[in-house]
């Protein structure tokens, strides 16, 4: 199972690196949404791993960045989560606390699972964003990529 993971995280890692792209070299034609989006995407994964594997102060949920930093913010996610995925059990409970103060407990592993089913629906929605305002958007099937 881990290695699965490992493969759905290359695979979001491997066009979040794509989006990244394409905010850095057409910010006249990214919507702000879009911009809003793919932050929220970033800034979660990274909550998420924080949450698994404290390391360093988490972002707002919908901090915004510099556009310039998206490719490195992916690739710190990315690079962590590998390291999660090597360190922890996924089948190991968690106990964390929502942006709400809410209290939750979940394995690893569902918790993985949400990291990737996030990422590809708001990766959908930008899709959408890039279409209204004349970009082609990425072509991100699974099937595809692999």
């Amino acid at each position: 199972m881990k290695q699965f993971f490992k493969e759905l995280f290359e695979y979001s890692h491997h066009f979040n690196q794509e989006l990244s792209d394409i905010f850095i070299d057409k910010p006249d034609k990214t919507s702000e949404k879009a911009v809003k989006l793919f932050n929220h995407l970033l800034n979660a994964h990274q909550i998420w791993n924080n949450r698994i594997n404290p390391e360093q102060p988490t972002f707002g949920v919908w901090e915004l960045h510099d556009t310039k930093d998206l490719k490195n913010i992916d690739k710190i996610n990315y690079e962590q989560t590998m390291q999660i995925l090597d360190k922890f059990d996924l089948n190991g409970n968690l106990n964390y606390t929502n942006t709400k103060g809410q209290v939750f407990n979940n394995s690893i592993q569902n918790i993985c699972f949400h990291i990737i089913n996030h990422s590809t629906y708001h990766r959908g929605q930008i899709a959408t964003e890039f279409k209204l305002h004349g970009i082609e958007p990425l072509v991100t099937d699974y099937i595809l990529y692999k």
